[in-house]
């Protein structure tokens, strides 16, 4: 039977944890999970609480000196991991334990590699248009059949997950990246629909500049694993452009235009960038293998 660990990454969640907690370690006795909580610099008294539960034989407590960021949070904690899989959950207590069985069960009975908890649409306004913007241009640059790509609650095989963590950023954008990297390396991706419980205590760090920086890691991680997805589509792009502009200007017989020349050019520069960057994505890859 493929075993688990859940790994919560906690920063200044002391009253989420206080409710929280006790409930996880009960759900990981009954079940035979394992548990580790990271502790990601936290200023206020989630230490002190995390504390009163370290005689917890299936709890492993790692406490980062200086907060290192969502995303290094978790990569401490699936290095840490000696099980077949490991699930994510939010330290909020938004998460309904029971959905990490559903999450569990699907991945033994598909044997995907990834199983993504789908939280429907249960995001304010402003939340919801982020995280439509965020899949719509992840769409665009690779195929994408997962919905919720930065959901919180993913379960996913530990080995794998710790290959990939090298390329993974240490921010709120881990979520979606270690998705797209298991997407993008073939990888099976299954998703199910979870419930979510509004948030009682504390308050989300999640913002505007959250989902700049997940687009940015997008960008990149495209770059890695296709970088003609993006250079041979902005080459066309500037090639074409540049024709049209010079359309009416060459009708008139004023001959081709500086700036026609200018944009062609910048179109093959494209191209030629594409290519460089293929070649040294290529050793980059090679790492992951």
């Amino acid at each position: 039977m493929p075993t688990l660990t859940i790994i919560i990454p906690a920063y200044n969640e002391e009253r989420s944890l206080e409710k929280f907690l006790p409930g996880v370690i009960s759900f990981c006795k009954q079940k035979g999970y394992k548990l580790i909580v990271v502790n990601d610099g936290s200023k206020d008294q989630t230490g002190k609480i995390l504390s009163g539960f370290s005689s917890e034989s299936i709890l492993k407590i790692i406490t980062n000196k200086v907060n290192t960021g969502y995303g290094g949070a978790i990569k401490k904690g699936v290095r840490e991991a000696d099980t077949d899989f490991v699930v994510t959950i939010d330290a909020d207590g938004q998460h309904n334990l029971d959905d990490i069985e559903k999450l569990f069960n699907k991945a033994i009975e598909t044997d995907a590699d990834m199983v993504v908890g789908n939280r429907g649409n249960t995001s304010g306004y402003y939340r919801s248009i982020g995280k439509w913007l965020i899949r719509s241009i992840a769409g665009i640059l690779m195929p994408l059949h997962i919905h919720d790509i930065n959901s919180g609650m993913k379960l996913y095989n530990t080995a794998l997950a710790k290959k990939y963590l090298r390329i993974c950023p240490e921010t709120m954008a881990y979520s979606d990246i270690i998705l797209l990297a298991f997407v993008y390396k073939r990888h099976l991706v299954a998703e199910i629909p979870i419930t979510i419980n509004p948030r009682t205590e504390g308050k989300s760090t999640i913002n505007a500049m959250t989902a700049l920086d997940t687009i940015k890691e997008i960008m990149n991680i495209v770059v890695l694993f296709n970088p003609m997805r993006i250079f041979f589509p902005a080459g066309i792009l500037a090639i074409l452009v540049s024709i049209a502009w010079d359309i009416p200007i060459f009708m008139q017989g004023r001959g081709v235009s500086v700036g026609t020349l200018l944009g062609i050019m910048t179109g093959i520069i494209f191209f030629f960038f594409g290519l460089l960057a293929h070649q040294l994505s290529s050793f980059r890859r090679e790492t992951l293998e």
